[in-house]
C-alpha cells in the first residue's frame, strides 16, 4: 500500500531552516552531497520530509565530533531515504562511529599526557622529547637541538 502525504508531512525550505537553525545554502549543499532528499513541487520547489530534521542533526553531531561528511554520507547510505528511521537504524549508526570516536578519544588522551610531560620540561636538545622526538629518533643525526636549528647547519661539537 502506498502512502499519501499530507502536506503537513512536508515542510519548507524556510520551515527547515527555522526548525533547525541550519542555513538553506547548507541544506543545498547537504542535498547535493546526498545527504538529505528533498521532493520537488511540479514549479521546482523544496519540501523537506519531517524526518530530515533528523538527518541534520546527526550532520550537526558528526560536525562537532569531527567526522567529515563523506563518512556520514557513507553511514547514511544504509538508512532509509523515504521514512523516518527506526531506532534499530540509529543505534546501528550508533555502534559504527562508536569504536571510532573511542580511538580518537585515546589518541586525544596520549597527546595530553605527552604535553603535560612537555610543558616546562626545559629541554632543549630534544632527545627526551615524545611530542618532538618520540623514541629519541633525532640522536642519529648527532647531539644537539636538531629541530632548533635552520636547515643545513652543522652543530658545532662542543665535547672536545
Amino acid at each position: 500500500m502506498v502512502e499519501i502525504k499530507r502536506p503537513t508531512d512536508l515542510l519548507t525550505i524556510g520551515e527547515v531552516v527555522e526548525r533547525t537553525g541550519v542555513a538553506a545554502s547548507a541544506l543545498h549543499f547537504y542535498e547535493r552531497k546526498g545527504l538529505i532528499h528533498p521532493e520537488r513541487t511540479a514549479g521546482g520547489t523544496r519540501l523537506y520530509p519531517r524526518h530530515v530534521e533528523r538527518r541534520i542533526a546527526i550532520i550537526q553531531v558528526a560536525k562537532r565530533l569531527g567526522i567529515p561528511l563523506s563518512e556520514v554520507a557513507e553511514q547514511f547510505e544504509a538508512l532509509p531515504t523515504d521514512r523516518m528511521p527506526s531506532l534499530r537504524d540509529w543505534n546501528r549508526l550508533n555502534e559504527r562511529w562508536r569504536a571510532r570516536l573511542r580511538a580518537r578519544q585515546l589518541e586525544l588522551e596520549r597527546l595530553q599526557r605527552e604535553m603535560n610531560q612537555c610543558i616546562g620540561c626545559g629541554c632543549v636538545s630534544l632527545n627526551a622529547c615524545l611530542v618532538m622526538n618520540p623514541g629519541d629518533q633525532l640522536a642519529e643525526e648527532g647531539r644537539g637541538a636538531r629541530r632548533l636549528l635552520p636547515i643545513g647547519d652543522e652543530v658545532p661539537d662542543t665535547t672536545e
